[in-house]
């Protein structure tokens, strides 16, 4: 089996990284499992354990550990062993944060082209979730795209991407439906010969059967949907890249309970764009949009041409994006300091360097 890499988004960029290195072999990760990757190769899928020097990176930062879209070079070794040596440029990330207090983050996806956020119309979508995952889309470098599934139990489908396309200003909102015969026909160009279009979505939106129905195969479990709620059940436990044949690659994604978004100033901006020039209206620089004169915001608010559950939602999600950019430098500035006492440490400890008591007179 040969596999085409220049069909999964392989790039003359990273044929001229790769060339540097002509012992080993590129591929892209389609799985990562603790430490164990599947690597598909020209020659088909390896699996490769990591290797010393992408271990010693992710001990610096756990971002840069191999995931699901990665391109990495691999090494073959005389006796049937395969190492991941080195992850390749990302051109485009996917990071939530983490739980907890230090404002880590977690690499959902790498290299998407499109970052599709996959919302249910039945019972009926969530928008705060739908902005939420369109701030993260936006700061991960992928072109954002909405993608409302299981539209076959809607009234009146188009006019509900109309509606939510006020909350995603600028983003394509695509209705779909992946068990009718052409339902996925607006979507497919996303995830053309070379690009790769990344899902991202709750448990139970149909992001399976989207890759199923792209695929033309069962590469996805799938579950009906409860009963009792209309609910689609969790299926994906783990990030998967998927090919598709002709080209072109679908990456699905475990069911995102809670979306951190990790100091995501400018994906905040680009998803609240409305919001964000409104603000840049408005007559003082360091406009508190409460009583000040020439306030955009609140002419916009008392107009109607802004909705306060839109508005309420930017202060919402602005105010977490700063706490965690302030916990983010807190933690880099406390990394620093580390590292500076451990360099004077090693430096004192040098052979030859002696100290004496100060002298007490």
């Amino acid at each position: 089996m040969t596999i085409d890499l220049w069909a999964l988004g392989w790039s003359p960029a990273l044929a001229e990284r790769a060339g540097r290195c002509p012992d080993l072999h590129p591929g892209r990760v389609t799985r990562a499992d603790r430490g164990v990757l599947t690597v598909l190769g020209v020659d088909g899928p390896v699996r490769a354990s990591l290797g010393g020097a992408v271990l010693a990176a992710a001990a610096k930062d756990p971002a840069d550990l191999p995931c699901a879209g990665d391109w990495v070079l691999v090494r073959r070794w005389p006796d049937d062993r395969i190492t991941a040596e080195a992850v390749l440029p990302r051109h485009t990330v996917v990071i939530r944060r983490t739980a907890g207090k230090d404002s880590t983050g977690q690499v959902l996806a790498a290299n998407l082209d499109t970052a599709a956020v996959i919302e249910p119309v039945h019972p009926e979508p969530d928008i705060d979730r739908i902005e939420r995952l369109l701030a993260l889309a936006w700061e991960s470098g992928a072109e954002p795209l909405v993608v409302l599934t299981k539209c076959d139990l809607a009234a009146d489908p188009a006019a509900l991407a109309d509606q939510l396309a006020e909350v995603a200003p600028g983003v394509p909102v695509l209705p779909v439906t992946a068990h009718r015969p052409g339902g996925l026909a607006a979507l497919r160009p996303y995830a053309a010969p070379g690009r790769t279009l990344g899902l991202l979505g709750p448990s139970g939106a149909g992001k399976s059967s989207l890759v199923n129905g792209l695929v033309g195969s069962t590469a996805m479990v799938t579950q009906a949907i409860r009963r009792v709620d209309g609910k689609g059940r969790h299926t994906t436990t783990h990030r998967a890249l998927v090919p598709i044949p002709g080209g072109g690659a679908v990456l699905d994604t475990p069911g995102i309970r809670a979306v951190g978004l990790q100091a995501a100033t400018d994906g905040l901006a680009r998803a609240f764009a409305d919001v964000t020039e409104l603000i840049g209206a408005c007559r003082f620089a360091d406009c508190a949009h409460r009583v000040e004169p020439g306030c955009a915001v609140r002419g916009a608010l008392e107009s109607g041409n802004l909705a306060p559950r839109r508005w309420e939602s930017w202060q919402r999600l602005n105010r977490e994006v700063a706490v965690e950019t302030g916990r983010r430098d807190a933690r880099l500035a406390d990394k620093r300091q580390d590292v500076e006492w451990r360099r004077r440490r090693r430096h004192d400890q040098r052979p030859g360097r002696h100290h004496h008591p100060p002298f007490a007179g």
